[in-house]
């Protein structure tokens, strides 16, 4: 064989293998792990409004944000499927979403009891949890909301219901229907502070004149990826994609771009 046809040969042999690296590459739909985090052909990530660990503003304008906004965007590229943002009223409908299967994926606060029903990534980024006043509120610190007298408000279905209905032994707790009523309500008196992750209450805070976030926490929100049970298949991609949002930037840009005050990991 002559050194001109070998090198043809060898030519074609690089080419040939080049291509099949690039259909392995390319072919994200056929993956059992993308059939599995995505059934019906798109990513359905399930969002509440008025938080900028989940979404701010309106998909349909182009205008919304929000951490799990843009990671569930960006996990779909991942995957190589359309990304659909699902949003309702309330976070305790998303948990009811994904539980049932008819969202794909969530980013929350990754508890005990939710892993009951979920199954969560590495935790992507924490977040403070605390508690807003209205302005003109006597209570100046953290150890003066534990009093008779004292109604707090937590989203129904929330970890602060689950957490501070257990911890409290004067205060009161209420739920509120959504972070909107739970405004309204601080405005009104109807409530003398509301208990949330911090990142939430600024935004809050930033709608209320004059309220404030009390300084220091009660504890710590760890947000993961949460998929439906029984797709088990899904999680080695869902988890090398949060180690590579990380490393890459991507999460620590989600959180700029959101606006997201309280978190208190790096990235």
């Amino acid at each position: 064989m002559t050194n001109a046809i070998l090198r043809r040969v060898l030519h074609v042999v690089l080419s040939l293998a080049v291509l099949c690296g690039c259909a392995n590459v390319s072919a994200p739909l056929d993956s059992v792990a993308t059939r599995t985090l995505a059934p019906t052909g798109k990513l359905r990530v399930g969002l509440y409004p008025g938080t900028p660990t989940s979404i701010i503003g309106d998909p349909a304008t182009g205008n919304a944000k929000g951490v799990a906004f843009d990671l569930g965007r960006e996990l779909a590229k991942r995957a190589g499927v359309p990304f659909e943002p699902a949003v309702f009223p309330k976070n305790a409908e998303v948990l009811a979403a994904a539980k049932a299967g008819t969202v794909d994926m969530v980013l929350t606060n990754a508890t005990p009891v939710r892993r009951n029903d979920l199954d969560f990534s590495p935790t992507v980024l924490q977040v403070e949890q605390g508690y807003l006043v209205p302005a003109g509120s006597a209570i100046r610190a953290l150890d003066e909301i534990d009093r008779p007298g004292v109604r707090v408000g937590v989203s129904e279905g929330s970890t602060s219901e689950a957490t501070l209905s257990r911890e409290f032994r004067n205060a009161s707790v209420v739920r509120t229907p959504s972070l909107k009523a739970a405004i309204e309500m601080l405005a009104s008196g109807q409530i003398q502070a509301f208990a949330t992750n911090k990142a939430t209450l600024f935004e809050m805070s930033d709608e209320l004149a004059g309220s404030r976030v009390l300084a220091g926490r009660w504890g710590l929100e760890s947000f993961a990826i949460g998929i439906p049970k029984g797709r088990e298949a899904a999680l080695s991609l869902v988890d090398s994609f949060v180690g590579d949002a990380k490393a890459s930037g991507a999460v620590a840009r989600a959180v700029e771009r959101a606006g997201l005050r309280g978190a208190v990991v790096s990235y």
